[in-house]
């Protein structure tokens, strides 16, 4: 029988099912497997992809939405992938494009590499900001004057309207899975109040902190600093260019840069919230 040509294949919804599909294709493109990230965007978002008709998946995508079920506010879309003996035959174009017809007048954001910015400036996304990610073993100076504990249960409520105001829009469907996805989640108080958190998920041999949200840079210091305290891994995380005190300290606290992603939008001009108080976020994948 001959061979169907990729524009005939069918795009369908991916789910937990898939979750070693997905991680094969990111092996085959020369990501890590990232199982436990995986994991959480399936559970949480909503995949799309096409099976290849030799077996696995041809081309990944996941789309978290925020805010209100029946009509999100923002959708953020990650884990573009197209297997390499696929690739560069427009499969990434035609998955993005169902995406992007499919989220109607939701906004979509993505953390876009060099290498597929050009495809989502064809879509239409456009340049609004920019993160660098930076990993390494932390090296601790001295004990931060914030108070900062691990979470617990009774925190939750606090930590959601926390997010909540910061972010812009509900997450309730990612913040309250933080508990069991990450190894760590810790908050900063003051006066007993809530005046950020963040948690430190496993991610192969490191330890990704996100997301970060924290009233100010020193906050942000210290939430890291008691995160880094409680692991033997390398920290990984990405941090909003524009918080340039906090990148200026992480690196000189053991930290190397890696990479830089341009933070793109598509049908709004910025992202909601105060950026001034989100630091990192949960991961790339889902802004």
């Amino acid at each position: 029988m001959p061979t169907p040509s990729l524009d005939s294949l069918p795009i369908r919804r991916l789910t937990l099912r898939d979750l070693t599909a997905c991680a094969d294709l990111s092996e085959d493109r020369g990501w890590p497997r990232e199982e436990h990230k995986w994991g959480l965007l399936l559970a949480a978002g909503r995949g799309h992809g096409v099976e290849a008709p030799d077996g696995g998946l041809a081309a990944a995508c996941v789309v978290t939405e925020y805010g209100p079920r029946e009509r999100p506010s923002l959708a953020a879309v990650g884990m573009v992938l197209v297997a390499e003996r696929h690739s560069r035959q427009g499969l990434g174009r035609r998955l993005m494009r169902h995406v992007v017809e499919g989220a109607g007048t939701t906004p979509l954001t993505l953390h876009a590499t060099p290498l597929g910015r050009p495809l989502y400036e064809e879509l239409g996304f456009k340049v609004t900001g920019q993160a660098e990610m930076v990993r390494g073993h932390f090296v601790p100076s001295g004990r931060p004057d914030i108070l900062t504990r691990t979470a617990t249960a009774d925190d939750l409520p606090a930590i959601l309207r926390l997010d909540e105001e910061v972010f812009g829009t509900d997450r309730t469907h990612i913040v309250t899975r933080l508990p069991a996805f990450a190894d760590q989640l810790r908050v900063a108080e003051e006066d007993g109040r809530i005046i950020g958190y963040a948690a430190a998920w496993p991610n192969m041999d490191t330890h990704v902190v996100g997301p970060l949200i924290a009233r100010d840079t020193a906050t942000a210091q210290a939430l890291i600093a008691s995160l880094a305290a409680h692991t033997n891994r390398p920290l990984r995380t990405d941090i909003d260019v524009r918080h340039h005190e906090l990148l200026d300290w992480v690196k000189e606290h053991g930290l190397a840069p890696v990479a830089f992603n341009a933070v793109m939008t598509h049908g709004i001009t910025d992202l909601p919230g105060d950026w001034s108080r989100r630091f990192a976020p949960v991961t790339v994948a889902a802004a």
